[in-house]
């Protein structure tokens, strides 16, 4: 209040023209937003927000601008717009009305610089403005009471203008909400102008002005750059690596799975989710995939992300250089339509499904989702690693070279397995678990008759062992002979009645035997 009385003994009574267009903009905007009430995050995303992700990301940065403009309720709106009346029409008042616009551009840059350098959460306001024009102020008023040219602009006291400062500070420090980064960078930047400006006593020109306008941009443009590092992160218990723009954040999805997000919850939403699936059985993951397409992308069904509105058919592809099964979909999600791909990639006896979501409102995440996609590793698990290095420290010792043996086949590597498996077959001739392992190992990488010798000597060693049976009912089905298999199958099963693993092989063995019924001839 004290520099908005003072303000009226610069510049001869001059109409502050600049700050109350700003106003009177702000005021109208605020009122098409707000008419059905105060806006909420998504509106605000959608009429300009700050937003970190949209910034970084989709590469809207615009926002650092347009985010001055906006307020997220009334008391906001008249608080800022009580105290910019009183500093935006003593600058002006004071200065140039490029100088003045430069002052606004490079305070409203700053502010939302120093926000998005901080947190990438979402925020409005015109504060930096004001805290750019108290900055001015702070200096303008010092210089011009020691100025040696008879200029009039002695009334911009510093002593006036530090208590607004500090009593604003406070209050942003001690509340919960306020964006406390972005009006230290107002304030910084309303000190920098203020020392490069003069008031209208000295004259300025436009080029300056210009220039401070230019470096803030790079300032800003900066920040965006430093704030658009991506990270890559590890699942070292299932070997996978996947890159992620360093914003985004690990969530708790409920299901135990690996789940990040950019942050939002609304507008602009984009998530990532990834889990491993344990198969039982080496496949191509098309089981998986048709699993989730019939059970979880069933259109006008309600999903994690929003109701399906359609679903593509189960494809081949690869990820990560290995082959793959992908699934598009297209759902309404909580903020609006989203685009949905879904992978699935073997991995021995697990699946790994990996499934990204992004907003069509916001196509730039197209890029994004598919940088993701192409910097997909997978690597060696810890179970893998610790395997190889027990049997490193412990040589000559059936147990560490059979757990290396059985961790390689599971992972995918069969064909490794087999040395293993064979040492420790000859260390301990009579463990029947590690013949029945070494025989899968075989009949994986396809060594068919090795594969069935194998498992013909594990039935020696454990004739009503079920996982001896149960190999050689692989022999059988390796050799194309499904009658041999079945009848094994079916030992197996008098062996152990109630496996349910045998019991539902047998049934679906049975169906492949009988095949489907056939259809009456047509007459």
């Amino acid at each position: 209040m004290s520099i908005g009385r003072l303000a009226g003994k610069g510049g001869e009574g001059r109409v502050p023209a600049l700050t109350i267009a700003l106003i009177a903009a702000q005021a109208i905007l605020y009122a098409f937003v707000a008419s059905g009430g105060p806006p909420g995050v998504d509106a605000l995303i959608h009429w300009g927000a700050k937003s970190g992700p949209l910034v970084t990301d989709a590469g809207q940065g615009w926002r650092l601008l347009s985010a001055n403009l906006l307020h997220r309720d009334a008391l906001h709106l008249g608080l800022n717009l009580l105290v910019f009346a009183g500093v935006g029409t003593a600058v002006e008042r004071a200065c140039r009305w490029w100088d003045y616009v430069a002052l606004l551009a490079v305070s409203g840059l700053a502010t939302m610089a120093g926000s998005l350098w901080w947190s990438p959460t979402v925020s409005v306001g015109a504060s930096g403005w004001v805290f750019g024009c108290v900055g001015a102020l702070l200096v303008l008023g010092r210089r011009g009471r020691s100025g040696a040219r008879g200029a009039r602009p002695g009334w911009f006291s510093g002593e006036n203008a530090l208590p607004t400062v500090l009593v604003f500070l406070w209050l942003g420090w001690t509340s919960v909400g306020v964006d406390n980064a972005g009006h230290m960078g107002g304030l910084m930047a309303g000190l920098l102008v203020g020392v490069l400006l003069r008031s209208r006593a000295w004259g300025a020109g436009g080029v300056r002005a210009a220039a401070l306008v230019g470096l803030a941009g790079l300032g800003a443009a900066v920040v965006v750059m430093e704030r658009s590092r991506w990270r890559v992160e590890h699942d070292d218990g299932f070997g996978v690596a996947v890159s992620l723009p360093d914003g985004w954040r690990r969530e708790e999805d409920g299901q135990g799975r690996r789940a990040f997000s950019n942050g939002l919850k609304g507008l602009g939403r984009a998530t990532l989710t990834a889990e491993a699936i344990e198969a039982g059985e080496p496949g191509d993951g098309s089981a998986q995939a048709q699993h989730f397409l019939d059970a979880s992308l069933v259109p006008g069904r309600a999903g994690p992300e929003g109701h399906t509105v359609s679903a593509g058919a189960v494809e081949p592809a690869s990820l990560g250089g290995r082959p793959a099964q992908r699934i598009r979909a297209e759902l309404d999600g909580v903020g609006g339509r989203t685009h949905l791909v879904a992978w699935f990639v073997p991995r021995g006896e697990w699946v790994y499904r990996i499934v990204f979501t992004w907003p069509q409102a916001y196509p730039a995440y197209a890029r994004v989702v598919e940088r993701m996609t192409a910097d997909v590793r997978f690597e060696e698990p810890a179970s893998l690693r610790v395997a190889r290095a027990r049997a490193l420290l412990v040589p000559g010792v059936a147990g560490p070279l059979r757990e290396l043996g059985l961790a390689l086949r599971r992972w995918g590597l069969p064909a490794d397995a087999v040395e293993p498996l064979a040492s420790a077959v000859r260390l301990a001739p009579t463990q029947v678990d590690t013949r029945v392992e070494l025989a899968r190992a075989y009949f994986e990488s396809g060594q068919v008759e090795a594969g069935c010798h194998a498992a013909a000597e594990a039935r020696v060693y454990g004739p009503s062992d079920t996982g001896a049976l149960e190999a050689g009912v692989r022999c059988a089905l390796a050799r194309g002979d499904t009658a041999e298999a079945l009848l094994r199958l079916e030992e197996a099963r008098r062996v152990d009645p109630r496996d349910a693993r045998l019991r539902a092989a047998e049934g679906a063995l049975k169906a492949a035997v009988e095949g489907p019924e056939r259809s009456p001839p047509r007459r």
